[in-house]
């Protein structure tokens, strides 16, 4: 891509090699003018200086032909804001997903213009962080949807896990084989009570526990979980905003301590510490007379 320039470099105050003319910062006023002929935003986008060109990519105003040749632009800020702008084209966005840096492929996925054909590249990226980002797209196209159920990383498969509406999907997930996927959708509120009940039963623990302190459960699945085999499954219930109070008085009796008093402190406001008063500038405290001041005198010349 060439050397980067930093953004906050020296040239924010350099005038020479222009084509508009003026200092950096009337060419930058001029850039961030609403007002700005777009003619004048096109000349605007070749600017020497990259805080000018940045202006100039962010603006949604801004003519495809000022766009173009700053999606590929040797500074990395530059290409950024083009990534994000949603008015940059399809095109300009598939060559920003397939960008040498991360934070300009980053961007592209969040921007709202970025259509199935910039997802389908996003979808084979070699890029875990541009996959993971696509697998939270909640309007998420089944056959790429289908295409992360199998992805290599756990992490992808389980930001899909938790934020899929899709129910043939979540099927799929229910079945995998690692816990963390699993925890993934015991954060998903759009699973059904029935699959919330068989994470309830879920042989991980982290499952469990992360189930009861996220989802509300019905009843038979509390009762279960009231008993779980784990005291941190017990402990998360205990504490836990969404178990309901006859469920949490049961924990109160449990056998194990740290249980049992989580479960009975639920709800109970901290007690208040000891005001501590700060003395006065020139007023000393009872006790502190001459005696006081020879202590302090001797604490501080053995510290020394």
């Amino acid at each position: 891509m060439g050397q980067q320039q930093d953004v906050n470099g020296s040239d924010r105050h350099s005038g020479s090699g222009t084509t508009t003319g003026g200092s950096v910062d009337a060419r930058l006023a001029l850039a961030n003018n609403p007002a700005t002929p777009q003619m004048k935003l096109y000349d605007l986008a070749s600017d020497p200086s990259p805080l000018v060109r940045k202006a100039v990519a962010g603006r949604t105003d801004a003519p495809a032909q000022a766009l173009r040749p700053l999606a590929r632009d040797h500074d990395r800020h530059v290409r950024e804001e083009v990534a994000r702008n949603p008015s940059t084209s399809v095109g300009n966005l598939v060559r920003l997903v397939k960008d040498a840096d991360r934070w300009v492929r980053w961007a592209v996925a969040g921007n709202p213009a970025c259509d199935e054909s910039v997802r389908q590249i996003m979808a084979k990226a070699p890029d875990k962080e541009l996959r993971g980002l696509l697998a939270e797209v909640r309007t998420l196209e089944p056959e790429l949807a289908a295409l992360l159920v199998d992805d290599v990383s756990p992490e992808v498969r389980e930001r899909l896990a938790t934020h899929t509406h899709d129910p043939d999907v979540i099927i799929a997930l229910l079945a995998d084989r690692t816990v963390r996927v699993r925890k993934g959708l015991a954060r998903n509120a759009r699973i059904t009570a029935e699959q919330r009940a068989k994470l309830a039963r879920d042989p991980a623990v982290d499952v469990r526990a992360t189930l009861v302190r996220t989802l509300e459960l019905d009843e038979a699945d509390l009762e279960s979980l009231v008993n779980d085999r784990s005291e941190q499954v017990r402990l998360a219930m205990a504490t836990s905003e969404l178990i309901p109070s006859h469920i949490r008085q049961a924990l109160e009796e449990d056998a194990d301590e740290s249980v049992a008093t989580a479960a009975r402190d639920y709800g109970r406001k901290p007690a208040a510490s000891p005001t501590v008063r700060t003395p006065r500038v020139g007023h000393r405290r009872p006790g502190t007379g001459s005696a006081g001041s020879t202590t302090a005198s001797r604490a501080a010349r053995s510290r020394r």
